[in-house]
């Protein structure tokens, strides 16, 4: 005899603070795990809810195009709204309930006067070639976590500053939410996923290879110390000339400043670069010295107690 697998049940979806706050009221327990996206949802998104569903009784996932995080010139506009797929998504990994404000219900009055600042660290890489851009994912990271009160919230490994400058917030403005790293999900080949692999067209795609094939040329050489990391990675994106680096670091996971010649120890691996008219971003953390290669993420907090 055949037998089906019962359908998923869709989850609940709330558009406003009222309706997330009857919708939250009705779960059943007060274990909670967020997931915050701006849509477009694709394995990755999936794979951070598969974590949550694993350790909450309850998984919220956000569905929010924030407005401040994007600069003059940048692609809000065009950035892909899949809301359909996107419930697909949701029903088949178990989310319980969705969160899909317009910016007037996440932002009342407007413009908020009054944002998170990312700091020094926000200024940084992604931040140099965004200004403003951090300021805008804290903000509303931080609005999330309020309104969505979960106790736990799931952030993907490729997006490792961002990672960084969140667990630095909930560290320094107490905040009572656990960030859990989740690893960077990738295609069979390699490329990272990431909800603006839509822009690529097909030789796009080809050339963005070059980024995570830099990355693990990279880790292969990372016993050999920083020099030898900069230079494996370096060399493979010299090969590829349609894809313009904007950067390649090699940097300490809790200051994003360069290491030394002389350093041993965890470090992040990070490119940037424009690939057609879609820019993107990859990262691997590693470590760095004898034994060293690459890691999925980094092996603690690197906001805890014994760091810098």
């Amino acid at each position: 005899m055949t037998t089906t697998t019962p359908a998923r049940t869709a989850p609940a979806v709330a558009h406003t603070r009222d309706e997330l706050s009857a919708a939250r009221a009705d779960l059943t327990s007060g274990d909670v795990g967020v997931v915050m996206t701006m849509g477009a949802l694709h394995e990755g998104h999936a794979r951070l809810i598969e974590q949550a569903r694993a350790r909450h009784a309850h998984v919220v996932v956000t569905i929010f195009l924030n407005p401040l995080q994007f600069g003059v010139g940048e692609d809000l506009s065009r950035y892909p709204r899949t809301f359909d797929d996107d419930m697909r998504i949701c029903t088949d990994a178990g989310v319980d309930l969705v969160f899909a404000p317009s910016p007037d219900v996440v932002y009342p009055d407007g413009d908020p006067g009054i944002r998170v600042s990312s700091g020094a660290l926000g200024a940084m890489l992604e931040g140099a070639a965004r200004p403003g851009h951090f300021d805008g994912v804290l903000t509303v990271v931080a609005k999330l976590f309020h309104l969505t009160g979960a106790r736990s919230a799931y952030f993907g490994q490729k997006d490792a500053q961002q990672l960084l400058l969140i667990r630095r917030m909930v560290r320094d403005l107490d905040l009572p939410v656990e960030v859990v790293p989740v690893p960077t999900v990738r295609e069979a080949d390699g490329l990272a996923l990431s909800s603006r692999n839509a822009y690529l067209t097909d030789s796009d795609r080809e050339t963005a290879l070059c980024l995570s094939r830099a990355l693990q040329a990279g880790a292969d050489a990372a016993t050999y110390g920083p020099s030898a990391v900069r230079r494996a990675a370096r060399e493979v994106l010299v090969g590829e000339p349609l894809a313009l680096v904007d950067y390649l670091v090699l940097v300490h996971p809790t200051t994003l400043e360069d290491v030394p010649e002389w350093y041993r120890g965890e470090a992040l691996l990070a490119v940037a670069a424009k690939v057609g008219t879609t820019r993107l971003i990859d990262n691997t953390p590693l470590r760095v010295g004898p034994g060293g290669g690459r890691l999925d993420v980094f092996s603690e907090d690197p906001h805890g107690k014994d760091a810098p």
